[in-house]
């Protein structure tokens, strides 16, 4: 599958500043969350009752509570992400340059906007706030990811039946923040519109079959 074409060029500063705009966004929710609230469910803001609220926590792995293993997963996960943030943005410039589809493009910009505002945190936030896990071998690229947004959809023991959880309690969605979500939306929507965004090889080769017998013709007109 290669990306759908456009006809018109493509400029990738739109796409950094949507990228830059979530970050910014991100950013400031996490230095507010940091420096208004009360860490833990003692702080705790509704937002629509109780089917979402601001809850201050720390999260010291990936989006969603997930985590890699002590005391080497953070450093790792935070190489990964720089890695993602550089192969992301020549990704979209090289997108920019074939005049792919913008909102392919502007979905890649949400990604790389929620990964350099959790990466930010990876690397800064254990000298700037000072949450490095107890333990780490330094605070810079251990700092731990400020999450708030909390949707508890289900508060209670899953049924034994259950495959890995059966019998376990939850107490709700995992914590996220305005980065995880804009990674979320970006996969999602390119999920959902994989048919605008992307064309089949099949497609590319039907064409070129098509054309062949036509340059063929025109060859045996001239001899």
């Amino acid at each position: 599958m290669h990306p759908t074409l456009s006809n018109r060029q493509q400029s990738a500063a739109k796409f950094f500043l949507l990228a830059l705009l979530i970050i910014a966004l991100d950013q400031l929710s996490k230095w507010a969350v940091h420096t208004y609230m009360q860490m833990g469910s003692i702080g705790e803001i509704p937002l629509l009752g109780d089917w979402a609220m601001l809850n201050y926590t720390l999260n010291p792995g990936m989006a969603f509570g997930a985590e890699l293993p002590a005391p080497y997963g953070k450093l790792v996960l935070t190489g990964f992400r720089l890695v993602a943030v550089f192969g992301l943005s020549y990704y979209i410039i090289r997108l920019c340059r074939q005049r792919a589809a913008s909102g392919y493009i502007a979905c890649l910009a949400l990604i790389l906007g929620g990964a350099v505002g959790n990466l930010i945190d990876s690397i800064f936030y254990g000298v700037i706030y000072d949450n490095a896990p107890a333990g780490s071998p330094t605070r810079w690229f251990y700092g731990q990811v400020i999450d708030m947004i909390y949707v508890p959809l289900y508060r209670g023991v899953f049924p034994q039946s259950w495959p890995l959880v059966g019998g376990e309690y939850s107490s709700g969605f995992p914590i996220f923040n305005i980065a995880d979500s804009s990674i979320f939306i970006g996969v999602v929507l390119i999920l959902i519109n994989q048919s605008r965004f992307f064309k089949e090889d099949e497609q590319t080769d039907a064409v070129a079959t098509e054309r062949g017998p036509l340059v063929a013709s025109d060859s045996e007109n001239l001899a």
